[in-house]
This record gives structure tokens, sequence and C-alpha cells, in this order.
């Protein structure tokens, strides 16, 4: 285990300092397996995605509601977290009752709200559109209010292997300022800040079919959101909807999803209208120290 986390900070090393986002991966003789930024015989070409994939389709829908003056569209919110929503309707015939700007909206949490009700022109012939709905999770309204936040494990210390605007993976927006920390398979998790827990994974085994892996996502109260992600399968403790406090136990690290080796990542994002970013944040106390939770910190 020890190697093989040896094996992980030097690659990530290496891509931190190379000006492309490919690097090379190769397995000796031995089994070992080795991730450099120099090609090799027999290396293969390794491209790692900081992609976040959380699919709301089953918590955000679009309704519609016939009836004899004609169609009513809702949008229920089945999250615990609010949902900026925006529709659009297009390629529109035989209807009065089209807006002429996009209807936007913030739905609160467990909530459903009427958007527009739409009539035919002609009663004899039937109407025809296309709706587009875009979301988001989080209300774009409000603002940060805290910037440090405690080390969200227990043990160490441990090592960052990729920091902000990391060129290795962090180079997306949703990822631009998270933080890679190696650690053992199996490190408790904890909550860096308080909140609602909105969105769980916890089935995952391996690389899966989701490059996050196994995650927690807490919505604070200012509208930010932490998010750890590559968590070890089945570990995940708490739920959707669960109310949890700073220190809180989440899970336990892992390496699940799009993970070179075993981390926790950790990144705390807000919507910025319709999408959501990481945001600059830092740790309360260096990431190679112990975390303050274990010595009686705050």
């Amino acid at each position: 285990m020890l190697g093989r986390l040896i094996l992980l900070c030097s690659a990530l090393s290496l891509a931190g300092q190379a000006a492309a986002l490919t690097i090379y991966k190769y397995t000796d003789a031995n089994g070992v397996v080795t991730y450099t930024d120099q090609a090799a015989p027999g290396a293969q070409v390794f491209v790692f995605s900081d992609r976040m994939v959380e699919s709301l389709d089953n918590q955000v829908k679009l309704e519609t509601k016939k009836h004899e003056a004609g169609e009513t569209l809702l949008v229920r919110n089945d999250l615990y977290a609010p949902v900026q929503i925006e529709l659009r309707l297009q390629a529109t015939d035989n209807i009065a009752g089209v807006p002429d700007e996009p209807i936007s909206w913030v739905l609160p949490p467990r909530s459903k709200i009427r958007l527009v009700t739409l009539a035919p022109r002609d009663a004899h012939k039937p109407m025809r559109y296309t709706p587009k709905l875009r979301y988001a999770m989080g209300d774009p309204r409000l603002l940060p209010t805290q910037q440090n936040y405690p080390l969200p494990w227990r043990g160490g210390p441990f090592r960052l292997t990729q920091g902000a605007n990391g060129k290795y993976s962090h180079f997306t927006p949703k990822g631009r300022y998270a933080m890679d920390i190696a650690m053992p398979e199996g490190t408790p998790i904890v909550a860096a800040r308080g909140g609602m827990v909105v969105k769980t994974e916890n089935r995952q085994s391996g690389r899966g079919n989701n490059p996050s892996g196994n995650y927690v996502r807490i919505l604070h109260d200012d509208g930010t959101m932490g998010v750890y992600l590559h968590l070890m399968q089945g570990s995940v403790v708490v739920r959707e909807g669960s109310r949890i406090s700073v220190g809180s136990m989440l899970a336990r690290s892992g390496n699940t999803g799009n993970s070179t080796g075993p981390h926790l990542h950790f990144v705390v994002q807000r919507n910025v209208g319709l999408a959501l970013e990481s945001i600059p944040f830092d740790f309360s106390q260096p990431v190679n120290s112990l975390p303050n939770f274990a010595v009686g910190g705050e």
C-alpha cells in the first residue's frame, strides 16, 4: 500500500509539471504500475478526466398536466437542495401563452411549481412544441461566507498530491480549486463543515461507470457545497436529507471512480448561474499535520 501511495504522489508531481494533460502508464515485470510523463516501452497513454457525473434526471422533472383548456407545465424538485431552472419552449405551433423570454426560477427543496399554462390558438388542431429544461443544484443568489475549512479526515499526517489549478486534472470549472490528498483506503472522512446531505453514491466498486466514484455532497447554509469523492464502496454512513455538523463521520476514503490511487478529492462548489463551479478555499492548517479534530479543535 505504501509503495502505491509513493507511486501516486510521484505521478501527480510529474503531471503537475507537465504542460500536457496526458501521461503514460506502464506495468513492469513485477506487476508494479507506474505513471509518468515519459514514454516507456510498452507504456499506454493514460488521460485522466476530472469529470463529476451527478444525474438529476430522476430528481428534477418537467411534468405535463393536460386539461380541457390545454396543458400546464410544472417542474418538480425531489432534491434536498434548491434547484435553479430555466425553461425554453422551441418549435412552437398553434400555441397561445408562450412567453417571450425563458422562464427562470429557483425551486425550494422538495417542491413543485407551475411554470406556464398553454392553450391552442385553434381548438381543432394539436399544439406542438419542444420544451428545453436546464437546471443546476443550488441557489445562485447566495454568497459564500467561509473560506477556511478544517481538515476533513482523521489520522495522518498525509500529503497533498494535487492542489488548485493542477494540470493533471484540476482544470475544469467544477474542479479547478479542488485538492487531492493521498491517504490509505479506509481513512475516516469527516465533514469539514455542517449542512444538509443532498447527494450520495455508495455502491460503486473500482472504476465503475462514474468518474467521481462514491461520494457525498453537503449543502452549506450559505449555498456552497462541500463534495468528498472517490470514497470506499459501502462506507458512506450518511443519508440524503440528513443534517450533519462539522466533524460528523461521512465515510471512508477509497480508490473508486477515475482515481489512479487511494486518495480523497475534496472540493467546494456553488451555483454561479445554471452551472456548478468550484470556488477557492483554504484548509485551516497544513495538510501534512494531524487533523485538529484529533487534538480537540473545532
